[in-house]
């Protein structure tokens, strides 16, 4: 697996954070782009095994295979960039501010939500042989997990938005930890397997993704799903999104820096 240690793939973390802000805008769109389809084709691929076995489990048992092939391809989504570029601007990398953390986020953003879109709107006319037929059973299930995740949220108040919030959280505790599990490993399969298991928990536990939900939600609406573009963003994305922030900063970035790369120093023990 040619593990690396911890001291090592942190400071791989700093590098990759700082890497984002200095890379080209076009190239952060595309493969922002390139990740949000690809994750939104994860998605359908997980929803579909789910439907034709009655297997939940299994569906997020097989939907890192999404995950792993776009950070292979090192594209980026944005839930990896809520962790990463924080830690060049923690580290003082030169050239690292808030302002151009923050234009990173939204260029991915973009990015991001295009992809998803864009998928969105190719798997809308695969469901109904461009809309000339009853959306088959899949469709069916993906606009009432939008449903669900909407207005399911929306019954409870100021405690369902926290309840998403929180779920925003946890749900990058995990894929951010499958973001440095790329890092922990020099060779493919160990890339993989450290990926892999995060990712499986966070999809099986039914955790707020946003790019994920970027996907999820528009393609709900475009086959029929019962809740508006408002129920949407107020009822999922906002606090998906600023759960999302919290979670990968607090939970993994920080922890992995402050005691990997900001260490205290070592007691003297009499």
């Amino acid at each position: 697996m040619s593990y690396l240690e911890p001291a090592e793939f942190v400071k791989k973390m700093v590098d990759s954070g700082e890497s984002k802000i200095y890379m080209g805008r076009r190239d952060t769109i595309v493969r922002a782009y390139m990740a949000g389809a690809i994750l939104a084709l994860a998605v359908v691929f997980a929803v579909t095994i789910t439907v034709n076995t009655g297997n939940p489990l299994l569906g997020a048992v097989l939907f890192p295979v999404g995950f792993c092939m776009l950070y292979l391809m090192k594209f980026d989504l944005l839930t990896g960039v809520f962790m990463l570029t924080p830690l060049a601007w923690l580290d003082k990398r030169p050239g690292v501010t808030i302002p151009r953390v923050l234009e990173n986020w939204g260029l991915v953003f973009l990015g991001n939500l295009a992809g998803a879109l864009t998928v969105a709107v190719i798997m809308s006319i695969n469901f109904t042989y461009g809309f000339s037929v009853p959306v088959n059973e899949v469709g069916q299930t993906i606009a009432h997990v939008g449903e669900g995740r909407t207005l399911g949220y929306k019954e409870h108040g100021f405690g369902g938005w926290m309840t998403l919030f929180i779920r925003g959280c946890l749900c990058n505790w995990m894929v951010s930890m499958g973001v440095v599990g790329a890092m922990v490993s020099t060779s493919a399969t160990g890339k993989i397997a450290a990926m892999w298991m995060p990712i499986m928990v966070f999809f099986y536990l039914g955790f707020e993704h946003s790019v994920v939900n970027m996907f999820l939600f528009p393609l709900g609406l475009i086959l029929g799903g019962s809740y508006t573009l408002g129920d949407y963003i107020f009822w999922n994305e906002i606090p998906t999104v600023l759960g999302n922030i919290v979670g990968g900063i607090s939970l993994t970035g920080l922890t992995l820096y402050s005691t990997h790369v900001r260490t205290q120093a070592r007691r003297e023990i009499v």
